[in-house]
């Protein structure tokens, strides 16, 4: 059974054509300049089954998904970033469907996977609470969130700095992203277990930028599913199929 469903947002539900171009662009420097690959390779080691990723970007993960993943679903609301990616997913090794939609509506079945991936998203996403809220829906109980994320400094100095800059310039210069945004709190509060975790810089430079604090890490659904949980409202009740005219867009 096909396991994409909408609700018909918006194609484009986010769109940032400027910064796209120069994400794609400097990314894949970034990631080699600053290690950030093997923290990719840590993030997404040991995963099975079915996996779905918010917020893919560029698909800079995809050439480090095990190949114990049978299928990675991989959302990104971004046109321009969409289209580099389905190219990315040709030469992932392992199945990549690339699937336009937001993460505060997952065009997906509840309980459709085995493991969820954010990786530098929750900074941007217009409703982490939501998103993540999402992401419990569509993970199995017992289910896997692994998250690689930019947050709040736990040094007073830049904490405060990053305030300032998300009220001011940052979001605007930077695709909707946020510096102090606090992902560990966010994702106890949306009913995740915590799991371990580690506290980066990244880069790791003596002088952190605001986006440099970072954790790396997993949490899990509870295995036991609550009522809530049991609800679909990304299932609506005339199912549609993804809205697919742009043939860019890579979903079958």
């Amino acid at each position: 059974m096909p396991p994409l469903r909408s609700t018909r947002l918006p194609h484009d539900a986010v769109h940032h054509p400027v910064f796209a171009r120069f994400y794609a662009r400097v990314s894949p420097v970034i990631d080699e300049r600053a290690g950030i690959g093997e923290h990719r390779r840590e993030l997404l080691a040991g995963l099975s089954g079915r996996v779905i990723e918010i917020g893919a970007g560029n698909g800079l993960n995809f050439p480090y998904y095990p190949p114990t993943v049978s299928e990675v679903v991989a959302i990104e609301p971004e046109r321009g970033l969409r289209r580099i990616a389905v190219e990315a997913a040709v030469r992932a090794g392992v199945p990549v469907d690339v699937v336009p939609g937001a993460a505060e509506a997952l065009p997906v079945k509840s309980e459709a996977f085995d493991a969820a991936v954010t990786s530098l998203v929750l900074c941007s996403v217009r409703d982490v609470r939501r998103a993540l809220a999402e992401l419990r829906r569509v993970l199995r109980p017992g289910g896997e969130l692994r998250f690689f994320e930019h947050g709040r400094a736990e040094g007073l100095a830049l904490a405060v700095t990053q305030h300032a800059l998300d009220r001011t310039v940052w979001p605007v210069l930077f695709g909707g992203c946020h510096t102090a945004r606090d992902p560990l709190a966010s994702i106890e509060a949306a009913g995740f277990e915590l799991g371990a975790y580690s506290r980066l810089r990244v880069p790791q430079t003596r002088v952190p930028t605001p986006a440099s604090p970072c954790v790396l890490g997993a949490a899990r659904r509870p295995p036991v599913a609550d009522p809530v949980d049991r609800a679909d409202p990304a299932d609506p009740a005339d199912p549609a199929a993804i809205d697919a005219a742009d043939p860019a867009d890579g979903h079958a």
